[in-house]
């Protein structure tokens, strides 16, 4: 039996979306990225979306919509895809690298506190697989210490906090549209903030540094250098598509995770990252922790089931080594601990429950 780790939502309605945009010749950005923005926007109940061609770009124009550059420090967990970090590099600031929480792999935040500095500028955390963040305690070391956060809420669309929407917590939050999440464009990124002058900015930016308002062909102004980071009117409309169904989509995921945890729950060498109090993870990824990570990996793989890692643990790679770059805070015992112990599973929308029998079963057989 083959199983993959997640499968796109593309049914005919999409389908027919796409094409509706093939044949009407418009396919860079235009209308339909413009109405996927909004659709995104009202979903999130954020003031202002913004399409980008991935989270990754998304995050580091993010960075140089509030100045952030040479000079200035942004710390980010360890424990993420290398992006988080990278991104900081690019825009030429230093990125201070600082351990997680074993328990929910989130940022630690007694050690965002600890490796502030007075050049430090903001945070980009990460809430991970889909957990959301403690944004109360966040938003008061942001206070404490007057800095900006930068949401990386790659996998967190559909994720609440105290009943909200993750997407309008942070300053700026930045999500992925990669085929790896449940909403996809096959690849893009949507950028929400409440700052409308921030969003102006970052439309701007991402348009060559085109003066957005009132702009027309014959009277375009660039008020600044930007770059081309927009998102296509085909790929758009894959997104607006699957945006229809998100509710399904999510009480499907949510339905599978909760099966997982009832078929799982027994087994003393598996355990549950701890969701966020007052949090609804959204399970982008469903993740469980065991000390038998590599062995059910390795066994399942070419069985043709696909099972993967978590994320990676920044420290170990040669890339973030480089203290002219880089600082590494702490000894980064919890994001050691969650990459050699997470363990993530297939779910995607139409995963079958015999399916997710028999993943559990291959699963449990090694612990």
């Amino acid at each position: 039996m083959k199983i993959p780790l997640i499968k796109p939502f593309i049914n005919g309605d999409i389908k027919k979306k796409v094409l509706e945009v093939l044949e009407g010749g418009f396919l860079t950005e235009g209308a339909v990225t413009k109405k996927f923005e909004d659709v995104f926007a009202n979903y999130v109940q954020a003031k202002n979306a913004i399409a980008v061609t991935s989270c990754t770009t998304g995050l580091e124009i993010a960075l140089r919509a509030l100045s952030i550059g040479p000079g200035d420090e942004v710390i980010v967990p360890d424990y993420t895809y290398p992006a988080t970090a990278t991104v900081v590099t690019i825009v030429g600031a230093h990125c201070v690298i600082v351990d997680v929480d074993a328990t929910n792999m989130l940022i630690n935040y007694d050690a965002i506190e600890t490796a502030i500095t007075p050049k430090t500028k903001a945070i980009i955390p990460v809430s991970l697989f889909g957990n959301p963040l403690d944004y109360n305690r966040l938003n008061h070391i942001k206070e404490k210490y007057n800095l900006f956060i930068i949401e990386d809420a790659a996998c967190s669309l559909g994720a609440e906090y105290k009943g909200k929407k993750v997407g309008s917590f942070a300053d700026i939050s930045v999500f992925s549209l990669h085929p790896r999440k449940f909403i996809t464009t096959g690849e893009g990124g949507m950028i929400t903030t409440e700052n409308n002058d921030w969003a102006d900015w970052l439309n701007s930016y991402k348009h060559f540094g085109m003066a957005m308002k009132n702009a027309s062909r014959e009277g375009t102004q660039f008020d600044m250098v930007g770059t081309n980071y927009k998102l296509s009117n085909v790929l758009s409309a894959i997104g607006l598509g699957q945006m229809e169904h998100i509710d399904d989509l999510l009480t499907r995921r949510k339905l599978l995770a909760g099966r997982y945890n009832d078929l799982l729950a027994e087994f003393v060498k598996i355990s549950f990252p701890k969701i966020v109090h007052e949090g609804m993870h959204s399970f982008q990824s469903y993740c469980i922790l065991t000390p038998m990570r590599d062995k059910i990996m390795n066994t399942l793989r070419p069985q043709g089931i696909e099972v993967q890692i978590g994320t990676y643990a920044l420290h170990l790679h040669p890339a973030f080594q480089d203290k002219r770059y880089f600082t590494l805070a702490g000894d980064m015992k919890g994001s050691t601990t969650s990459l050699n112990n997470c363990l993530t599973l297939p779910l995607f929308h139409d995963l079958s429950e015999m399916e997710q029998d028999y993943v559990v079963k291959k699963v449990t057989e090694l612990c």
